[in-house]
């Protein structure tokens, strides 16, 4: 496989990383836990509301507090402060028992109240979203679940809350996917492909090895997910079914195999490989196996991603002297119809593009120095945007509403994920109580 000077350099002068960033590899070390949500940076402007706690009809406790789930999810948006417990006027369950004067006064511009009642082996919700200073009810809905699902319709009901206050659609009912890696015996590590809700519960795991994994791409169905595995000693492209654990390996070629990405329609896969001899980007045919290439360059292409309407790829290469971000477009065959055109010019360091889903932003790494930040490109005015302070920040991934972009950085030498909203205002932090977590990919919504 070629190499420049340049990218050696660069490369160099980033050692911690441990193995070529444009490919996505990092090894780290984790334990196997939940992710557990810090938000580090709220907006200023955030909306007040008040989530009252929700009714109970049933014996015992209910299986899942649906109304702190719902204050959880709008308060780590960023968008929301919740009003804390200890403040609420009062706690009405019912309609007829608000007092809209005392919200106003507490500032509570919005209010949320509900009721859990168990029936049998399922559990009926009911929710209610009300403007105070209107007093009129803006939604009120109510669900059906089995007490496994409370989780979901809890994530549910916060995104209607938040579709119907913002304007724009949640990304709470959504998953994530990351890579985790566990130290077992001295030189022996094992590593894990998990899957968890957007908050960190209900994790999954989709593969255990004791070989790298990297580089989890979804499905725009959401039910499959393609990704990178070294257990037969050489890297090889797998796609794997999430609610069946069935797998098919598609890219087992000579060299390096790396970095897919499915097409948003779903019958194609972007891919790295250097089956020619050289680093360059293809593309396969799902339902055939047949395969393009869509590169021709003496220099490293690699991190291809789809533009929405998968008529362009975003790619990085060091083409230019050192990794930058080109772009190539399509026809409808998915063949290159131009020549590929470079799009970022800020920085001595450009890689893993993400096109935001309405394709007005392009999220990367982006470096101007030694430090690697998460960065927008905005395409039509050319304006690049760094929207973290960290130093070691790699694999972005924008929510499916374009709202939010989860990456990976390092925190006091551990591997985190982390999330940034798109104006660069509201921080999170996602962590495991011990260990590292790395290569996030953010889930479409379930409907797509």
């Amino acid at each position: 496989m070629k190499s420049s000077s340049s990218l050696a350099l660069v490369l160099n002068n980033v050692a911690k990383m441990r193995l070529w960033l444009l490919l996505g590899v990092l090894l780290t070390s984790t334990a196997y836990a939940r992710l557990n949500i810090e938000i580090t940076q709220g907006e200023e402007s955030a909306l007040p509301i008040a989530v009252v706690p929700f009714a109970w009809n049933g014996s015992g406790t209910p299986p899942q507090d649906v109304s702190a789930i719902v204050s959880a999810d709008l308060a780590r948006s960023g968008q929301f402060v919740p009003l804390p417990l200890d403040q609420l006027p009062q706690q009405p369950t019912q309609a007829q028992e608000i007092n809209f004067g005392a919200w106003q006064k507490v500032n509570a511009d919005n209010l949320v109240i509900g009721r859990v009642a168990a029936q049998g082996d399922n559990y009926q919700v009911q929710f209610q979203l009300f403007d105070t200073v209107r007093g009129v009810q803006l939604a009120g809905y109510s669900m059906t679940a089995t007490a496994p699902q409370l989780r979901r319709i809890a994530h549910q009901i916060a995104d209607i809350i938040y579709q119907r206050l913002t304007g724009q659609r949640g990304a709470f009912d959504t998953h994530i996917a990351y890579v985790t890696v566990q130290d077992v015996a001295p030189g022996k590590r094992r590593y894990r492909l998990n899957v968890a809700d957007s908050d960190g519960y209900n994790e999954q795991v989709i593969l255990t090895s004791s070989k790298p994994l990297m580089s989890p791409a979804w499905s725009p169905d959401g039910k499959q997910l393609a990704y990178v595995s070294f257990e037969e000693g050489h890297s090889a492209i797998y796609i794997q079914d999430i609610a069946s654990g069935k797998r098919k390996k598609v890219a087992d070629f000579h060299g390096i195999n790396g970095a897919p990405a499915f097409s948003h329609d779903g019958t194609r896969l972007a891919f790295t490989s250097s089956r020619d001899g050289n680093s360059e980007i293809y593309v396969m045919t799902l339902a055939t196996g047949q395969i393009y290439r869509i590169t021709h360059n003496y220099a490293i292409d690699t991190e291809p991603t789809w533009s929405p309407d998968d008529h362009a790829l975003a790619f990085t290469s060091d083409r230019g002297g050192s990794p930058q971000i080109y772009e190539v477009h399509l026809d409808d065959a998915g063949h290159p119809v131009d020549t590929p055109q470079r799009l970022t010019f800020d920085g001595n360091y450009n890689a893993r593009p993400r096109f935001s889903p309405d394709g007005k932003l392009l999220a990367m790494v982006h470096a101007d120095g030694s430090a690697f930040r998460i960065a927008v490109l905005d395409l039509a005015s050319g304006e690049l945007r760094v929207l973290t302070d960290t130093h070691l920040d790699e694999s972005p991934s924008f929510a499916p509403n374009g709202s939010m972009l989860l990456y990976a950085t390092d925190i006091n030498d551990r591997g985190v994920l982390a999330a940034v909203s798109v104006d660069g205002r509201v921080h999170q932090r996602l962590a495991l109580k011990n260990g590292d977590v790395r290569e996030p990919a953010w889930s479409p919504f379930f409907d797509q």
